[in-house]
């Protein structure tokens, strides 16, 4: 016969670590503004970017691959550097940060934006989330608060 607790415990998944968290080592919240960014958001954002680079190499660029890819690489660089998000980030409450919180900057949108358009240092990343190309730079995806400015 089944045990019911067991049961129930099982249902509610494996236990968690509830000192540990990715960016705790990073000193950031748990959640809400400052978090570490989720993967959810994450692709949510890169498909939005994606898909608004494709349609604009399409209509001005003949929407070949390499259009696509520039025009992609052209929106990171030139919003992440200045305004700490893309299109896509400030759709899902997104900011690149340097680590002690302030703005990313263009050297730091520029060089991420290009380890992005290469793929695989976004696809390599650590305990707290953070991905070679935000390594590299020493900036950070975290959630921010965008309605109440």
């Amino acid at each position: 016969m089944v045990d019911r607790r067991s049961l129930g415990s099982w249902l509610q998944g494996p236990p968690s670590d509830e000192e540990n968290w990715p960016g705790r080592r990073l000193g950031r919240p748990r959640t809400g503004p400052g978090s570490i960014a989720r993967v959810g958001p994450r692709l949510g954002a890169i498909i939005i970017d994606w898909a608004l680079a494709s349609l604009i190499s399409y209509a001005f660029f003949g929407g070949t691959a390499t259009a696509n890819l520039l025009v992609f690489a052209a929106e990171q660089i030139i919003l992440v550097g200045l305004l700490g998000y893309s299109v896509g980030h400030r759709v899902f409450s997104l900011q690149v940060q340097k680590l002690d919180g302030s703005a990313a900057g263009p050297l730091a949108g520029a060089v991420r934006s290009i380890l992005i358009c290469l793929v695989i240092p976004a696809l390599i990343f650590d305990a707290d989330q953070r991905g070679l190309h935000d390594k590299a730079m020493n900036t950070i995806l975290v959630r921010v608060k965008h309605g109440s400015r």
